[in-house]
């Protein structure tokens, strides 16, 4: 027991010198854990207190500062994503409730499939402050100093004021952890991942941490394993862009009043694409077109879209559009020709 206690005090000093708020907590509760398990009820109550009210090296402020972190702010529109994916979004805030150490998480998919976003709803369902960490800033010309500048982060996180309300993002975390038998790599990045993989160990779990990838592919099979769950982000049929082109829409009209809707004739546009973007690229060519429309045409941005989303310009060819499923009503609205001209000049008259 004496032994035990001994060697209890020596990490508290060691952990103390090193500003290692986190491992200090952890030795000052087994010793508080220890003092109850012998009966001295009152002098635990007591640690406990001082624990629970007082963070030992971390100024208490809600602000939290370091070079290599950003806050971001949360996203509160709508964001629809298929239900596949959903499903595994709300596994991840079951996962953080349950508090049983699985915290780390890894989005995986191509640019534009909404990763980064989700991230910001997933913070604002857990009501958590969100920091990002771009791991190209923390590159570094100077051997060995990016290896460092990964273990200043990881000790910034573990210092954090209040962990439980915190998730870090790690965007697009492939800058520096491809995999380490690439010919194709440097060794500096070999020993950065190395790194990363042993402060990974270290993380304190009351955080929850996201890194992004579009690179899956080339990441480094041992700093998978360090992730709880890999999630990803390419699972999206035709009908689920249909329904999100739909969602964004929806959003961005609240923006443009003199713009008209038309649901129907909108998802026939984009089921008319050869090839529907991911939602990010989605919601630019949908934007775009609203900002470029004439405010005295009320369905101008229609014509746009469907020009915009077809390789070839459409240019009133009404059979073309026939031949795309297009009524007449609805190849009025997109040309402007009447629908008795249409119907004539269809049956060629």
């Amino acid at each position: 027991m004496i032994t035990m206690k001994k060697k209890n005090i020596l990490n508290l000093i060691k952990y103390y010198s090193e500003k290692n708020d986190f491992q200090f907590r952890n030795e000052a509760i087994e010793i508080a854990r220890d003092f109850d398990s012998t009966g001295d009820h009152q002098l635990a109550e007591y640690i406990m207190s001082l624990l629970s009210n007082v963070n030992t090296f971390v100024p208490q402020s809600d602000n939290f500062e370091s070079n290599f972190f950003k806050e971001l702010s949360l996203n509160t529109d709508s964001l629809p994503l298929p239900e596949s994916i959903t499903a595994d979004i709300k596994g991840i805030i079951n996962a953080v409730n349950h508090h049983v150490g699985v915290n780390k998480f890894l989005f995986e998919g191509s640019p534009g499939t909404g990763k980064t976003e989700t991230v910001k709803q997933i913070a604002r369902l857990l009501d958590r402050r969100l920091y990002m960490i771009e791991f190209s800033e923390l590159i570094d010309s100077k051997m060995g100093q990016t290896a460092k500048n990964v273990v200043t982060v990881f000790n910034d996180i573990n210092r954090l004021p209040h962990p439980s309300k915190v998730l870090i993002l790690f965007d697009e975390i492939d800058a520096i952890a491809m995999d380490r038998v690439n010919d194709n790599d440097l060794r500096e990045m070999g020993r950065v991942t190395s790194t990363i993989l042993k402060e990974l160990d270290k993380l304190n779990e009351e955080v929850v941490l996201i890194a992004t990838t579009n690179l899956y592919k080339n990441f480094d099979k041992a700093l998978t394993r360090r992730f709880d769950s890999v999630i990803s982000f390419d699972r999206y049929e035709k009908e689920d862009l249909i329904e999100i082109a739909e969602s964004i829409l929806n959003d961005l009209l609240k923006k443009f009043k003199n713009a008209g809707r038309d649901m129907k004739l909108f998802k026939k546009i984009i089921g008319n694409m050869e090839e529907i973007p991911n939602p990010g690229e989605l919601k630019n060519l949908i934007k775009v077109s609203l900002a470029f429309s004439d405010p005295s045409d009320e369905f101008d941005y229609l014509k746009r879209l469907l020009n915009a989303t077809q390789n070839n310009p459409i240019n009133n060819d009404l059979k073309k559009l026939k031949e795309m499923g297009f009524t007449t009503r609805e190849i009025e609205v997109l040309t402007g020709i009447s629908k008795s001209q249409v119907s004539r000049e269809l049956k060629g008259e």
